[in-house]
């Protein structure tokens, strides 16, 4: 293929390609704290029903006696399932008889109780205010804080097939750059509206540029690099992922106020959209497209960039046209959605691509979407410790890609995933160190499958239709994800049933990972004609005849 050699004489890995990564990366920190905002900006903190005896102080003054706190508690709240003050309902009248020592059950569980009809008293210790206590959404109105979640996830959903196709036609560069803005200022205005529906609007709008950020980052990096580098590029992505993570715990540790969190992770995407300006757009994208001038522009911009002057400066028009000519004259003009679908070089890859970032999407999502859901009574350590596991797990990954290839390692990171979810079904309650264990090994092995499955994404489909393709993948991905918790459910029947269900999805996922042809060291395809060019090739390489095997190029 043609581009490969001018990407080669134009710089494949120099100073603009690290500077490109570094503008690229820092940005996805923030993307990844936006997907686990909610994790903090909608924790649910303890509380219980407003009483008059303990929170006027005017009434407190009329209480006959000394009474503590704990015993204005036990005349005022009724015990919950827990044996603890209940989150949903007071006593109408203080019920004075409880303070007697020789009170049973009978004496008080037929007091008349009601709702909270007075309001909520939180336990700021943690947080100082969050989403919820803000608007009430606890007892009646709990349900709403999942649906704000769902709400989010929804759009990244929509995000990723608007995206997708928006960039295949536009560039990658220009929806970059708008959705940088759309996350900062609907981050922004999150953080002041007045009315719960607003914010899920605005999360909602936030959500959308989310995934034209992921989506055109990875696509950036990969189409200005060779295929020998797309390791690392899409490991330095992965990496992004991993750190940002743990920049979400530092950022909510330090900021306990759900309104200047949501400023906090949304005002650097200012930053963003400042410099992303003056990003290159794909030179790869823009001779696929037939605009050859503006891609001869970009192509010796990155010369001048990476300090090769004398090829910018060869770098004519003319070679390039003489250079580019079979691409330039396929049929990647016609090149539509449907055709990912209908194509037979193509439909494959496609629901096979589609079941993996689904299956990754589903079981991670659905397992780890909701810390304080883990039992664990510190969720910023949590949260530190899922990133700082993912860190080496995905850096075991380039290793894998680069020695297994992208075939085996997708699949084996995907079965050996839903075998540890799988084997937890079986491990007592008892065992907790070794439950856990399996607990991180299996987190551990999806996090590989979502770096692999990154980069494997991106080399299957040709320029012409690859952030299509990708936006099919993650809007699989965001699908799963919505349905991932609701998997909970199950628990109501049998405790074990979601991890059953969470084993078995990444271990289908990973046998079908197997029927995708392996594009490891291949360069990226440019045209539907590149792809069937592969296929030609896979073919040939399986006859004996040395002839043939040396003659065949892509």
């Amino acid at each position: 293929m043609a581009f490969p050699e001018l990407l080669d004489q134009v710089g494949n890995l120099g100073r603009f390609q690290f500077v490109q990564t570094v503008a690229l990366v820092v940005p996805i920190l923030h993307v990844t704290a936006q997907n686990m905002l909610e994790n903090f900006s909608t924790a649910v903190l303890s509380h219980r029903c407003w009483v008059p005896l303990l929170d006027n102080s005017t009434t407190q003054d009329s209480v006959p006696g000394t009474l503590d706190t704990e015993a204005l508690l036990a005349v005022s709240i009724p015990l919950g399932p827990n044996q603890r003050p209940h989150t949903c309902r007071r006593f109408r009248q203080p019920q004075w008889q409880l303070l007697d020592p020789n009170a049973t059950a009978a004496n008080w569980s037929k007091a008349a109780t009601e709702p909270c009809v007075d309001g909520w008293v939180y336990d700021h210790s943690t947080f100082t205010a969050t989403v919820v206590t803000k608007w009430d959404l606890v007892c009646d109105s709990q349900a709403l804080k999942p649906m704000a979640q769902s709400i989010f996830l929804a759009g990244i959903l929509v995000g990723a097939v608007v995206c997708g196709h928006v960039s295949d036609r536009f560039g990658r560069r220009m929806v970059l750059t708008w959705s940088y803005l759309q996350i900062a200022l609907s981050g922004t205005v999150a953080a002041f509206i007045p009315t719960f529906s607003l914010y899920c609007l605005f999360r909602f709008l936030a959500a959308f540029a989310v995934a034209g950020v992921m989506m055109n980052t990875t696509s950036l990096l990969m189409e200005w690099t060779l295929a020998q580098a797309h390791l690392l590029m899409m490991t330095m992505n992965s990496l992004g992922f991993s750190f940002g993570q743990i920049l979400m715990a530092a950022v909510a540790y330090g900021l306990r106020h759900w309104a200047l969190l949501q400023l906090a992770l949304s005002t650097p995407f200012f930053l963003c959209f400042a410099y992303s300006w003056w990003l290159p757009e794909s030179a790869q994208w823009l001779l696929s497209m037939g605009k050859v001038d503006q891609g001869l522009q970009e192509l010796q911009r990155v010369a001048s960039i990476n300090r090769k002057r004398t090829t910018g400066d060869t770098l004519t028009k003319e070679a390039l046209l003489s250079a580019m000519q079979e691409e330039l004259s396929g049929p990647q003009a016609s090149a539509s959605l449907g055709t990912l679908f209908h194509m037979p070089g193509l439909r494959l890859r496609t629901w096979i691509s589609m079941l993996c970032w689904f299956t990754f999407g589903f079981t991670f999502y659905g397992l780890v979407l909701d810390l304080q859901a883990l039992g664990s009574s510190n969720i910023f350590l949590l949260q530190v410790l899922i990133g700082v596991v993912d860190i080496p797990t995905k850096m075991g990954t380039q290793l894998l890609l680069d020695r297994l290839g992208r075939r085996p390692t997708q699949a084996s990171s995907l079965v050996l995933s839903g075998l540890c979810i799988l084997a937890n079904t079986l491990v007592p309650h008892e065992m907790g160190p070794l439950c856990s264990a399996l607990a991180v090994l299996g987190l551990g092995s999806l996090g590989a499958a979502f770096s692999c499955i990154t980069v494997y994404s991106g080399e299957l489909f040709p320029t012409v239709l690859r952030m299509t393709a990708v936006g099919l993948g993650q809007m699989a991905a965001r699908g799963g994800a919505m349905l991932g918790p609701l998997v909970r459910l199950l628990g109501i029947h049998n405790p074990w049933l979601p991890l059953l269900v969470y084993g078995v999805v990444p271990v289908l996922g990973g046998l079908a990972a197997l029927l995708l042809p392996e594009t490891q060291n291949l360069p990226l395809p440019d045209t539907l004609q590149d792809v069937q060019n592969q296929a030609v090739k896979k073919a040939t390489h399986s006859t004996p005849a040395p002839s043939v095997l040396t003659s065949t190029r892509l």
